[in-house]
This record gives C-alpha cells, structure tokens and sequence, in this order.
C-alpha cells in the first residue's frame, strides 16, 4: 500500500481498532483512511465491487472473514472474476486478490473450521496460493497482488501466530531446504545430508507443521527417511518438483486438512501416476480429514482431522513394501 495508491482493502470489520477477525488489517485504516474499505456483510458484494475496481486499474484485497464463508462470493469468483479476461479478449483484467482463513483446530465448530478450497481448484483463470511457515507469507501476498489474473489466497488460522521457519534453524535446525519457482514458491525439505528419500511426502499450509513432525518421528523412532514437498501454489498444478521426488523414493503420501474425498491429495495422486514416475505399481496413500462436519469439542474435531500419527502410519505402511528397481 505504500508502493502503490492503487492497492485498496475491503472487507468486514477491518477498520481500527478491531483491524479484522484475525488482526490482519490492524493499523491500516490509520495509515490508508482512503483505501481501506469496510463494507455491509455481504461476500458476495465485497468480490463484486473488488472486481469491478480491479476492471478499472486498482488492485484489491478482498478478505473474506472465514474462509467458510467464500462459496457466497463463489459466483463472482468462478462466473466473473476468473472469466473476465477471456470474455472480453484479453481487453481487460482482473488483478484481484481474495485472502481468507481457513481451518479448524481452535475449536470454531462446523461452519467456521473447514477447509473448502478444494472446491475451488481447478476453475479456469482462478490462481489459488496458501501460506505455509515456510518463505515470507508478506512477499507471498505481494506477489498475489501484482498478479494479473485472480488469486485466492489462503491463510491457516495457526499461522497467524507462527514465526516463518528458517532451514538449518530452530524447527528446521536438521532440514536442508531448496526453492523451485521465484513467485509461488515450491519447498523441497530433506534431513542434512540425506542422499535419498524412502518415501516423498507432499502438503501445503500448515500441514508443513505436521508433516515435520512426523518426518522427525519417521527418522528418530524408525530410521525412514521422507523428503517433504510443500507447495505454495496450489492450482494451477505445478508438479515438477513432486515427479523428480517420487521418480527417486517410489512412495508417496499426499497430506492435506481437507476432506478426503474428491480433495486437493486426490488429483496430485493422479497427476503423479499419469506422469509415469512409478517404475512398478503406484505405491500412494492419502491422508486428510474425515468425510464428517467439523465438532466444536476438541476431542471430535481431533479425531476429525488429520494427525501427526495418521501421517507416520501411511508413511510406514510404504515404507514396508518392497519396490523394484
């Protein structure tokens, strides 16, 4: 916002002192009065009028409350926003940026602890990129908006209160990490001097923080070794990373918070089995929330979503098979 006086915000209780649900506008409506933008509660008119500014040269943020709550502005995001470009031959464009949080894990209950962004990967001309602990998630967002087309942009609730990991350091003192892509980064994460993986497991968002954790298990308590891809992009797929990972440990395990059926794990499966990278029969398996609604008590919304353990199992499980050369 201060590079640019075309960037604008605009959204539901985002103004000072509240500075949004999860603080994440707080101080810039003192800053920007002019550009920072609340709005009636309506997610369908806030991607609306986004959209319509993003037409005329600006470039907004539109923030969705809860990520539970960005099927109402669905319409606009799958019939306007991401259509636009191609309806009007290239004459315009919809730089527009959609941010929300998603997850559950703080006990908000089922209609403001899901993750839906599954439904809407895939649509055509519609980018969607999440934060994870890993790189700078404010370079990620700036990226996001000088973006041309539209972004949906997604934030897990834990994250907000996470420091970004550095590799070789604290949470990551026995990982080594390499980047692949400049603006929506993909993270390859090995143990210090690994040679080669025994399994592949590939996450987004805060299930990094899971996967990490079952890595550290896999290789204290069971000598299997995983190389960890965290993707920041989720669709448009960009996969390539993941292939020349499996195309060396033959395993992969897919995580994600998520339902598990029809979800983001499922179509990467594919992916990587159609590029033929498995020299014999797939060996894959899928871990991610339970087909349920979201409980408010901790204990049922534990045992809904996906768990450190529940990694460590698949992981072991292909771990145990026997792969030809």
């Amino acid at each position: 916002m201060e590079s640019s006086d075309r960037v604008f915000i605009i959204g539901e209780d985002i103004l000072d002192p509240y500075g949004g649900a999860f603080k994440v506008t707080k101080g810039l409506s003192t800053r920007f009065p002019d550009r920072v933008l609340t709005t009636p509660i309506s997610e369908a008119a806030i991607v609306g009028v986004a959209t319509g500014m993003a037409m005329r040269g600006f470039r907004p943020v539109a923030e969705i409350m809860f990520g539970d709550f960005t099927l109402l502005a669905g319409d606009q995001l799958v019939n306007h926003a991401s259509k636009f470009a191609w309806m009007y031959n290239g004459k315009v464009s919809v730089p527009l940026v959609v941010r929300t949080p998603m997850g559950g894990r703080r006990g908000y209950g089922p209609t403001h602890s899901q993750t839906l962004e599954k439904m809407l990967l895939g649509v055509p001309g519609l980018r969607v990129v999440a934060v994870s602990a890993l790189g700078d998630p404010g370079g990620l967002l700036a990226a996001a908006i000088a973006t041309e087309g539209p972004v949906l942009f997604i934030e897990h609730k834990l994250l907000y209160a996470q420091a970004v990991l550095e590799p070789g350091h604290g949470a990551l003192a026995d990982f080594e990490m390499m980047t692949t892509g400049s603006t929506f980064p993909t993270y390859s994460l090995r143990f210090i001097g690994q040679e080669r993986a025994s399994v592949t497991i590939a996450c987004y968002g805060y299930m990094f923080d899971l996967v990490r954790n079952a890595a550290l298990s896999l290789a204290l308590e069971h000598e299997v070794f995983c190389e960890i891809i965290v993707l920041s992009q989720l669709s448009p797929f960009e996969l390539e990373p993941l292939f020349n990972s499996v195309r060396s440990s033959q395993r992969l395990v897919v995580a994600e918070e998520g339902g598990l059926t029809l979800g983001w794990g499922a179509e990467v499966v594919t992916r990587v089995v159609e590029s033929a990278v498995f020299t014999d029969a797939p060996a894959v398996r899928r871990v991610a929330a339970l087909d349920l609604p979201i409980a408010n008590s901790k204990p049922l919304e534990d045992a809904t979503l996906p768990s450190v353990d529940d990694i460590v199992s698949a992981a072991l499980e292909l771990a145990s098979r026997k792969i030809s050369a």
